[in-house]
């Protein structure tokens, strides 16, 4: 359902490189990630630190577990297209405190 633009408006590189992980699929003008796993991910620490690290990368993460994918293919398609369309939280930088060197977060004075 990702390959070949078949999720509307949305393309999605498959494999790709996040370095130093590679991820099953990604929407780079989204930063979404998605993956497809099988049971040997369930309670995995592994993963845990992984998508943290994806996360401090302003990358969100959606995990599939396989057999959701084969017997759920309408949910799975409604929730990735859920995530790519609802409104997204400003990038780590913008939540950064405002710099009164750039003229940022001056109030004005009383003096």
């Amino acid at each position: 359902m990702l390959r070949d633009r078949r999720m509307p408006t949305f393309k999605f590189k498959r494999q790709f490189v996040i370095d130093p992980y590679i991820v099953d699929f990604v929407c780079l003008e989204r930063r979404l990630i998605i993956e497809a796993d099988g049971s040997h991910h369930a309670e995995n620490v592994y993963d845990v630190r992984r998508d943290a690290f994806l996360r401090s990368q302003g990358f969100s993460v959606l995990r599939f577990w396989n057999n959701d994918i084969l017997e759920n293919i309408g949910g799975v398609f409604d929730a990735i297209y859920a995530e790519l369309t609802s409104p997204h939280p400003p990038k780590p930088a913008a939540w950064a405190p405002p710099s009164p060197a750039r003229g940022e977060g001056l109030g004005e004075s009383n003096a």
